[in-house]
């Protein structure tokens, strides 16, 4: 089948739905320019700061393209990519745009209020609690999988005869790998890399938010430093040393799982200006260049004819490796084609710091459109660049696989985006699978910055609803940041990110099916119909209980991992509750009628 076909048919239906799908969602929610937003009725210069929208869509864009359109698609490709795209492109622009689209102009009303708070209103105090519990668990879930991969690509080492070197390459440092080979330390210049625009941060932070320095300066400053620090990750790798400590033993991962949470613990509590929005300023530079790259890259390959090796279907396969295809693909996909998670990014963190309602259009709407863009790249780029034999060991367990063998979908995704950037355009594949994993940590440890802080926020919304006046100490930034990695660490240390992945993406999509549920009682509140927002809402919530059923029964009870059971069961029950608790205290909305 012709990629250049299925990528221009995806292009038009984007652009169609940019051009006419999303105006319509405006009128229906009555988008005003003229009324002032949270970011400049409460601007505190900390939470609530009216930012520029290319610089609020770069904080946005980089918190919701974390590893689900990249690893989701990368692990969907078993199903073929037929059935990928089809969800990746339909499944965006009708229900994973509209839900980013509504939370964020939502939130906008409720006075930047968190999508919890907003279902306090709509479905009532008992809704509400089960609803920002539920939201709870799904966090420390996304968060524990961001950990683990965050940290796996960091300590990333590469047989150098894997990336197309030779032994006695000096580009990169190696280290003894265990069969005596050297290894090429690719993931310490990444951690080079993700250490120096953090520290540049708080200065690029000052010119482009306090100072509001021109995008003549910025642009080409952001550029520069994402390749400085790479170049200096070239000559100084950062390589953690093992830890002995007698009772314990530290090794590279570990030593970064630490390190990490106390970094996202201290950028959780610093005004949003200081780290989380220049770091994701600079880093949403890889974003844009990779899907660029990665867009000329594929068609450059399908002109010079390049085959695909993977099939248009493999129903079959897929599901002996993931499981049946519904519901496992649909969330198997996750963040390429609906996502509660963005709900929480857009009514946490977007909502304070947009300027114009008219904004939301292109940051809600258009922005989920360019990450289903991301996912649906991944797709082709792995079809194109990898044969289908060597993806499929990367993913599916040998029969006579070690003990300890893990499926690797990081290294399945950096192995395909090389493949395709050496056939389409000639470039290395040293360098493919540098940028690769690059794309990979850049996501990753920004969304880390943006869930914790969001965690954050909820936790303080909690003790708000359980005490009527909490303690000074219940209210303070540390103490609430400290709980959420405390949390996400208990959860990293006892599961990888790939057996936390299906209920990673089962609990974030029913979130985003609770987000819709909430958002089409707002709607019903203020006397709009909302079949556009209902239908979805059912539809993925149908989905994603289908799916936590499947999971408990097929995996998670036979295999006796008692800790996802109860993540599991806690997805159920709290989703049910909400549910029934909101139709209840819904009802004694829908015959009130609220300003929109």
């Amino acid at each position: 089948m012709n990629i250049v076909l299925l990528i221009g048919s995806a292009a038009v239906v984007y652009y169609l739905a940019q051009r006419f799908y999303a105006p319509f969602l405006s009128r229906q929610f009555g988008e005003d320019d003229s009324r002032p937003t949270p970011a400049v009725t409460c601007d505190d210069g900390v939470d609530f700061v009216p930012t520029r929208p290319h610089v609020l869509f770069a904080h946005h864009f980089s918190a919701i393209a974390a590893a689900g359109p990249i690893l989701g698609p990368t692990m969907a490709l078993l199903y073929g990519y037929v059935p990928a795209m089809i969800w990746i492109v339909v499944g965006a622009v009708l229900i994973g745009a509209v839900h980013d689209y509504s939370c964020l102009f939502v939130s906008m009303r409720e006075g930047g209020r968190s999508i919890a708070e907003v279902a306090r209103r709509t479905l009532g105090n008992r809704a509400f609690a089960l609803f920002a519990l539920f939201i709870c668990f799904n966090l420390i879930v996304v968060n524990a999988v961001f950990l683990n991969l965050t940290a796996v690509s960091l300590t990333s080492l590469r047989d150098p005869a894997a990336i197309g070197l030779p032994d006695d390459q000096t580009l990169f440092r190696t280290i003894p790998g265990a069969d005596g080979r050297p290894q090429a330390v690719v993931g310490g210049i990444a951690s080079t890399s993700a250490i120096a625009l953090t520290v540049v941060a708080p200065i690029l932070g000052l010119l482009v938010i306090r100072r509001k320095a021109k995008n003549a300066l910025i642009y080409p400053l952001a550029t520069a430093l994402c390749i400085g620090s790479v170049l200096i990750g070239f000559v100084y790798p950062v390589t953690p040393p093992t830890i002995d400590l007698g009772f314990v033993t530290i090794g590279p991962t570990q030593f970064w799982v630490l390190m990490i949470a106390v970094y996202v613990w201290v950028a959780a509590a610093l005004p949003v200006w200081m780290i989380l929005q220049p770091r994701e300023f600079v880093s949403v530079q890889f974003l844009y260049g990779g899907i660029a790259l990665l867009v000329c890259a594929i068609i450059g390959a399908a002109i010079q004819g390049a085959p695909v090796s993977a099939p248009a279907t493999a129903i079959e396969s897929g599901e002996h490796a993931l499981g049946s295809i519904w519901p496992i693909l649909f969330v198997t996909i996750a963040c390429g084609a609906v996502s509660g998670f963005h709900g929480l990014v857009a009514s946490g963190t977007t909502s304070k710091q947009i300027a114009l309602e008219s904004h939301a259009r292109p940051i809600g709407y258009v922005g989920m459109l360019g990450e289903s863009a991301l996912a649906l790249c991944v797709t082709f780029a792995i079809a194109i660049g990898v044969s289908y034999s060597d993806y499929s060991a990367l993913l599916v367990r040998p029969v006579d696989a070690a003990a300890d063998w893990k499926a690797n979908p990081v290294l399945a995704f950096s192995v395909g985006v090389a493949g395709v950037c050496e056939i389409g355009l000639g470039i290395p594949k040293w360098l493919g699978i540098l940028f690769g994993l690059l794309m990979v940590e850049g996501f990753v440890l920004d969304t880390l910055d943006v869930s914790i802080r969001l965690n954050r926020y909820l936790i303080e919304e909690v003790w708000a609803t359980v005490f009527r006046r909490p303690p000074r100490w219940m209210r303070n930034f540390w103490f609430n940041s400290g709980i959420a990695v405390v949390l996400m660490l208990a959860m990293a240390y006892q599961n990888t990110a790939q057996s936390l992945w299906p209920i990673f993406g089962s609990g974030n999509q029913l979130l985003a099916a609770l987000s819709l549920f909430t958002i089409w009682l707002w709607l019903r509140a203020r006397g709009r119909r909302a079949l556009y927002i209902l239908l979805p809402a059912i539809g993925v919530g149908v989905t994603t209980v289908g799916s936590l059923v499947y999971l408990l029964v097929t995996r998670y009870w036979p295999a006796g991992n008692y800790l996802l059971v109860a993540t599991d069961v806690a997805f159920l029950a709290l989703a049910g509750g909400a549910l029934v608790a909101g139709w209840s205290g819904g009802r004694k909305t829908r015959s009130e009628r609220y300003e929109a």
